[in-house]
């Protein structure tokens, strides 16, 4: 058994900021996000993975777009993060 870090819990809140993790870790802790958020009632929730060069909000959107709990997600309007932030619709929990 290989040493791996003890999980981080996170409140699940309206919204995830993606700069505290490492970028292999992106994809498993938006995952897990979004299916708690959903779990939770959220039907809107904002990734925040900033500006950069646009590979991470390529990485999260391409992630989104095939996510079974996601109902359609787009950039953030300016004031909630612009480019720098994608909004997620998710599908009510049935």
């Amino acid at each position: 058994m290989a040493d791996e870090p003890d999980p981080i819990s996170l409140p699940i809140e309206d919204s995830l900021d993606l700069h505290a993790f490492a970028p292999k870790d992106v994809r498993p802790v938006v995952e897990e996000y979004l299916k708690e958020a959903a779990a939770k009632g959220f039907r809107e929730v904002r990734l925040i993975h900033g500006r950069g060069t646009g590979a991470q909000r390529a990485s999260v959107q391409a992630l989104l777009a095939r996510h079974p709990q996601v109902e359609r997600f787009f950039d953030a309007p300016p004031e909630r993060g612009g480019w720098g932030a994608t909004v997620v619709v998710l599908k009510p929990v049935e």
